[in-house]
């Protein structure tokens, strides 16, 4: 054990951090001399701003119901989602369709250009389409962010992005017209949104008929309004509603490997049924 240690007979007690400051102050934890620029109020005194921050790394980090980390600010991650897919869309715009074609999805280009699968998710075909991706986005985002956490909230909204594709390409008969034509935008990723939100808010014990209406009101429009890829809606969907469960339901020491294990299967699986699909189509 060691006492912190004071200025010898006849030395004037000055601040470590800023030795040209005298300070006849002390820091109630280590008992150096603490100048008012690094002395911190305590309930007794005052403590440095070392002591300080080293309490504060020993300190447990307060946690979200999922084992996230609770943050205070802004959601990050689902502020720059929505910044790309709008930089995206002015691309779009400046650039013309010719640049846009390359970066959508076609089931049959997917077997040579398979980045479309994802690329397609960032790309949207007017104001109103990106409009309300985007607002489902900021509303569901907010909460998913601090819920889950930044890594886990973005690898679910790209694995639900992926699963849409995929599932709308597996739907989709090689035969028909739309095997040739495209399909682009991020409806898939938002419903995975859904998916999750529907899970989370069933464990925390809380109401979900408001989601539930908005789901059942979109796929209705999926199948009286032309042009909608109602089969990436579902994709995204049980896409969003496996990695919800992943992440509510996993015991709270396998949460870490749930948060990785989960989406490397999702992945797999898909990647076997697109695979399969392409072979036989």
């Amino acid at each position: 054990m060691t006492q912190p240690t004071g200025p010898g007979p006849g030395e004037v007690p000055v601040c470590p951090r800023h030795p040209d400051r005298v300070s006849y102050v002390r820091c109630q934890r280590c008992g150096r001399p603490v100048c008012p620029e690094c002395q911190r109020p305590a309930a007794v005194g005052v403590h440095c701003v070392d002591c300080v921050r080293e309490a504060g790394q020993r300190a447990p980090q307060a946690r979200t119901a999922f084992g996230a980390p609770l943050r205070q600010g802004a959601p990050v991650i689902t502020y720059t989602l929505i910044g790309i897919n709008v930089v995206v869309f002015l691309l779009q715009q400046a650039l013309g369709m010719a640049w846009t074609y390359q970066w959508v999805l076609v089931p049959a280009r997917a077997a040579g250009e398979p980045w479309t699968m994802l690329t397609s998710a960032f790309l949207h075909g007017g104001l109103l389409h990106i409009g309300f991706n985007m607002y489902a986005l900021w509303i569901l985002g907010q909460f998913l962010e601090n819920a889950l956490g930044r890594w886990r909230f973005l690898t679910a909204y790209l694995v639900s992005a992926l699963g849409g594709s995929v599932v709308y390409l597996v739907m989709i008969d090689p035969a028909s017209r739309a095997w040739g034509g495209w399909v682009y935008g991020a409806s898939g990723a938002v419903f995975g949104l859904f998916g999750i939100i529907l899970v989370v808010l069933r464990r925390l014990g809380r109401s979900a008929s408001g989601i539930v209406a908005i789901l059942v009101l979109n796929a209705v429009l999926g199948f009286v309004i032309p042009n909608i890829a109602w089969q990436a809606h579902l994709g995204g969907l049980l896409t969003g509603l496996v990695l919800g469960l992943a992440y509510a339901y996993a015991p709270k020491n396998l949460r870490t490997l749930a948060s990785v294990l989960a989406p490397v299967v999702v992945v797999a699986v898909l990647v076997l049924l697109v695979t399969t699909k392409l072979a036989s189509a």
